[in-house]
């Protein structure tokens, strides 16, 4: 007769906890203007915002759940070859004389008619509850402020702050759009296709999230931030129409160049000053995605274990490698390309735009970085 020992309970959603309450008591602490904060939440217009936040939480930490159960089933297979044969996620193996497949309907179609059913009950709720954001025919002699676009334009619109408008406007929505199309062409990594996995795709998923994110925070600060002038307006703070913002946006170069490098105002040498930064940081970029690319994250059971500690050194990396090594050199640039101008380049960007004041790193006749 076997004994089955039950794992001791984690107490560590207990932690998440009291770090999630203690942040929103934190945040809650900050405002000064709830009813500020209230008119922007429950304007029809920020409605799918607020509700986008706690989905995009949920959704994510349900992925990532997902990821854990699967990577923890899949190392349990690799132990075991005999349960790998006899045992996988299906409820009931395949047996000769079973259909290798299922049909379209019922079992897909019905789950997305009750799906469809659903969001059509959502929206005429939603419909009748709040009303639609119409207002009066436009005068170009009366102009809103702020003047902002729809929900799913904001990051767009916040991105003009730190590039030029067809540069904010074009090449980096295309750059965007491009890049999602290439990655899947560029992976090399044959391993977590059609399930969750994180120990298989770590590197892959937290370029998504890190893009994801990004993106999502763009359309937070547009939405919650940026206030009249498009000004910035920490959340529960009073939009003031008459407020006078004195800092002034120079270019990288006006700022070395005040430091008794006068010629760097002169063309042509703040175009190629510019351009030597954005090499350094092209080249910073590509060494940090490298760096993620051979990364592998040191688990606490590694530290507990003085053996599997010894030999954390030698597998460090040893599956990312593999995967390198299979990645051609044009597939690894193509990633590199889109990774470093859409990942990296433009956090570097806003950093130096909010903390620093700085407008352009690169100036030049035709265009401005």
């Amino acid at each position: 007769m076997s004994t089955v020992i039950e794992r001791p309970r984690s107490n560590r959603w207990l932690l998440w906890l009291v770090v999630s309450l203690a942040v929103v008591g934190a945040l809650a602490l900050m405002v000064d203007d709830w009813g500020q904060l209230w008119k922007i939440s429950s304007a029809p217009d920020n409605i799918p915002i607020v509700m986008m936040i706690p989905l995009v939480v949920f959704f994510t930490w349900l992925g990532l759940k997902q990821s854990k159960d699967n990577d923890k089933l899949v190392g349990e297979l690799e132990e075991d070859p005999a349960l790998a044969k006899s045992h996988h996620r299906k409820t009931q193996p395949w047996r000769p004389g079973w259909a290798r497949e299922l049909h379209v309907w019922p079992y897909l179609v019905r789950v997305e008619f009750l799906a469809a059913i659903i969001v059509t009950i959502i929206l005429f709720v939603w419909s009748i509850l709040l009303n639609a954001p119409l207002e009066e025919p436009a005068n170009p002699n009366l102009t809103m402020n702020p003047s902002k676009a729809p929900w799913y334009f904001l990051g767009l619109q916040e991105m003009l702050v730190y590039f030029d408008p067809w540069i904010a406007g074009v090449v980096m929505p295309s750059l965007l759009l491009v890049g999602l199309m290439v990655f899947p062409y560029v992976d090399s990594n044959p391993l977590g296709n059609g399930y969750y996995s994180w120990r298989q795709r770590r590197f892959a998923v937290s370029m998504f999230l890190w893009g994801f994110f990004m993106w999502i925070i763009l359309i937070i600060i547009g939405t919650f931030i940026r206030g009249p002038g498009w000004m910035w307006f920490w959340p529960g703070q009073t939009w003031d129409h008459n407020r006078v913002v004195f800092d002034r946006n120079r270019d990288l170069h006006e700022i070395v160049a005040g430091w008794g490098l006068p010629f760097l105002n002169l063309y042509p040498w703040k175009a190629i000053f510019g351009a030597v930064v954005v090499g350094v940081v092209f080249v910073t970029g590509g060494l940090f995605f490298h760096w993620l690319m051979l990364r592998r994250r040191l688990e606490w059971a590694d530290i507990k274990s003085p053996a599997r500690l010894k030999g954390w050194a030698k597998k460090n990396g040893e599956f990312e490698e593999k995967l390198l090594a299979r990645t051609s050199i044009l597939q690894y640039l193509t990633f590199q390309f889109f990774a470093i101008t859409v990942l990296w380049l433009f956090p570097v960007k806003l950093l130096l735009r909010l903390l620093f004041t700085i407008k352009y790193i690169w100036v030049t006749p035709w265009f401005n970085v």
